[in-house]
């Protein structure tokens, strides 16, 4: 194996978890969001359906953040496969994904609608 290939595959793998680390970090700040949002309405002044339609909208954001986490999986796990095909594995750091991890996404959970 050559240098660059070798130093590809190491900036793809930085690169990849670095990736899968930011996804978890947005689905992290959006629970912060929706606590302080549902905190917020606690307030005895505010109304008790007060921000409901952006509270939905967060909830459509966390799930395509989450469709976006478990796509990131399946890039991670393909070019897992890539790298035990062209470079004979990675014995030190092996990347496995239990098969829930990669089950396939029910399309409509993760749809995009306009909330009414």
């Amino acid at each position: 194996m050559t240098d660059r290939v070798l130093n590809d595959a190491q900036n793809l793998k930085k690169l990849i978890r670095e990736a899968e680390a930011l996804a978890d970090e947005s689905m992290i700040a959006f629970a912060r969001l929706k606590q302080a949002m549902l905190a917020a309405r606690q307030n005895p002044g505010v109304e008790v359906d007060t921000g409901q339609r952006a509270l939905m909208r967060l909830n459509q954001a966390e799930g395509q953040a989450m469709a976006m986490s478990t796509s990131l999986l399946r890039v991670h796990d393909e070019l897992s496969k890539v790298a035990r095909e062209k470079m004979g594995g990675d014995e030190k750091i092996p990347t496995e994904f239990g098969p829930e991890a990669l089950a396939s996404l029910d399309d409509e959970q993760f749809s995009v609608t306009e909330p009414t």
